[in-house]
């Protein structure tokens, strides 16, 4: 008993020891890319260890993979270099890896000079420990001109406007909508005991009712919504009006290239606790 109570003690210590490392390996980051947008190359220069490399991989024009090498003093010396516009490097969220004194960092990214837009892709960071803290060691991004962020967006309403439409592609028969805004091995958990499956194995099983004009109609009355801290992952609950009554859902969602895709779902109906006797006579377990 007494080691799992320092375990519980213990555990909020380790939380709080986590989230402090990686807010300062951001903010090695963020002062990386304020340096960029103030023409700063002292502060610039402050967030590279002095073995520090730069690579670029991307597709050219005619659809071949190409691997460039970058130099971080002819970098820094650009940055601090007087330029006509601001370096305006935009990110729209962080993944962060730990071990001891490395670290790694996945960023999306769009790249503007003021407000002109230049591309996009993604920053692959590793950042190891130093006395002086945080430094990075290696960046190499990936660019592209498509399939680009150009603003923030609002999470919260992105992803309700993602689980609602999911809902109405059950209401509209639309199975390509429905299916294809689950991941291969995404699960659904339905009302009977019974109802486990996977995505495909969820398609077969509700062939014909894809087959209707309307499969399934459940609407939202309210929704709760929560996010993982590098936004990789949501999560959510909900009332739903359907013919069975007010149910209730929980789900997954991963986001994968830009879109959520959910990785589970539950749909469970709702009885009233002083309905509990009646309903457990009604399904035989008294």
């Amino acid at each position: 008993m007494a080691r799992k109570i320092l375990l519980f003690l213990f555990l909020p210590l380790f939380a709080t020891a986590q989230v402090e490392t990686e807010n300062e390996i951001l903010r090695t980051v963020r002062t990386l890319f304020e340096g960029m947008r103030l023409g700063d190359s002292s502060m610039v220069r402050s967030t590279f260890h002095p073995s520090a490399g730069l690579q670029t991989t991307f597709m050219d024009k005619e659809g071949q993979p190409q691997f460039r090498l970058g130099d971080v003093d002819r970098f820094v010396t650009q940055m601090g270099t007087p330029h006509e516009g601001v370096y305006n490097e935009q990110i729209w969220d962080y993944q962060i890896q730990i071990d001891g004194t490395l670290a790694a960092v996945w960023t999306d990214y769009t790249f503007f000079v003021d407000d002109r837009f230049l591309h996009c892709g993604v920053n692959a960071f590793h950042l190891v420990q130093t006395n002086d803290g945080w430094k990075i060691t290696n960046i190499i991004d990936t660019r592209r001109k498509t399939n680009c962020q150009l603003e923030a967006t609002d999470r919260v309403q992105e992803l309700n406007t993602f689980v609602n439409d999911w809902h109405q592609a059950a209401a509209t028969a639309n199975a390509d909508a429905f299916f294809g805004a689950m991941t291969p091995d995404g699960i659904y958990i339905g009302t009977d005991a019974t109802e486990r499956w996977l995505r495909d194995e969820l398609r077969d099983w509700a062939k014909a009712a894809f087959e209707r004009e309307v499969a399934w109609d459940f609407k939202a009355v309210e929704r709760e919504v929560y996010f993982s801290r590098d936004g990789r992952y949501a999560w959510w609950e909900e009332s739903l009006d359907t013919w069975m009554g007010i149910c209730r859902g929980s789900g997954v969602v991963e986001k994968q290239e830009g879109q959520w895709k959910i990785k589970h779902y539950h749909l469970s109906v709702t009885v009233p606790n002083e309905k509990i006797k009646e309903f457990k006579k009604l399904v035989g377990k008294e």
